[in-house]
C-alpha cells in the first residue's frame, strides 16, 4: 500500500498511526505541500479534490482520512477495529464525523492559524475547541475509549489534532479524562507519534 503523505498533517498521521497499530505495511510518499504538489497533475488524477492523504492499495484509490481508516479497518484490521454490528459501526461512525467536523473546525483550525498562518477566525475556532473538548472529556468520564468499549478507528480519527492542540494555542491540561485516554492510546502496541505530540 502507498500513502501520499504530509508528515505534519494530522489527517495523514491518523492513517500512518492506524496502519502501525495493525501492523499493515505502508509505503509513504512525501508530498511537497508548500510547493503545491498536491495540486499537481499527477496527484489530481488520483484525487481531483487536490487534498491528501491519498491511499493506493492495488487498484483501489481513496481520499479522506476517515474513509481510509474505514477501508483499512474493514480490510486489514478486523472486527476489533471496525465492528460488523450496525449499531456498533454507527457508534464508531459518530466519532469519525466528529473528527471531520468539530475537531477539524476547532483544534485543527486553531493550529492552522497559529502554526501555518492560515487566515481564519481564531476566536471562533478556540470557542469550538473548548466546546468539543468539554463534550469529549465528559464522554470519557466513565469510558476508556470513545466507542464500543475498546480501541477502534474512532480513537485514531479523533486523537491526532487533540494531541497537538497546543500548537494552536489550545490546552488540554484541564481535561483530565482526555489526558488519560491519550495515555491509554499511546501505550497500545504499535503506537507511533507525530511531530509535536
Amino acid at each position: 500500500m502507498k500513502l501520499y503523505d504530509l508528515e505534519l498533517s494530522g489527517n495523514c498521521y491518523k492513517v500512518r498511526l492506524f496502519a502501525s497499530l495493525i501492523n499493515a505495511p505502508l509505503d509513504t510518499v512525501p508530498v511537497d505541500y508548500l510547493q503545491g504538489e498536491h495540486k499537481g497533475e499527477t496527484l489530481l488524477k488520483l484525487n481531483p479534490w487536490g487534498e491528501i492523504p491519498i491511499l493506493e492499495d492495488g487498484n483501489v484509490v481513496l481520499r479522506d482520512g476517515q474513509a481510509i481508516l474505514v477501508y483499512l479497518a474493514n480490510k486489514y484490521g478486523g472486527e476489533a477495529w471496525w465492528p460488523s454490528e450496525a449499531h456498533l459501526q454507527a457508534d464508531v461512525m459518530q466519532w469519525l464525523s466528529v473528527a471531520a467536523n468539530e475537531i477539524q473546525h476547532g483544534p485543527n483550525t486553531s493550529r492552522l492559524i497559529e502554526k501555518f498562518g492560515v487566515e481564519s477566525d481564531l476566536a471562533l475556532s478556540l470557542a469550538r475547541s473548548t466546546q468539543i473538548l468539554t463534550l469529549i472529556n465528559n464522554h470519557l468520564a466513565d469510558k476508556d475509549w470513545l466507542a464500543v468499549n475498546r480501541p477502534t478507528i474512532a480513537d485514531c480519527a479523533v486523537y491526532p489534532y487533540i494531541s497537538i492542540a497546543h500548537e494552536g494555542g489550545v490546552s488540554v491540561d484541564e481535561y483530565t479524562h482526555i489526558q488519560a485516554w491519550m495515555k491509554r492510546l499511546e501505550q497500545l502496541p504499535g503506537y507511533i507519534s507525530m511531530p509535536g505530540n
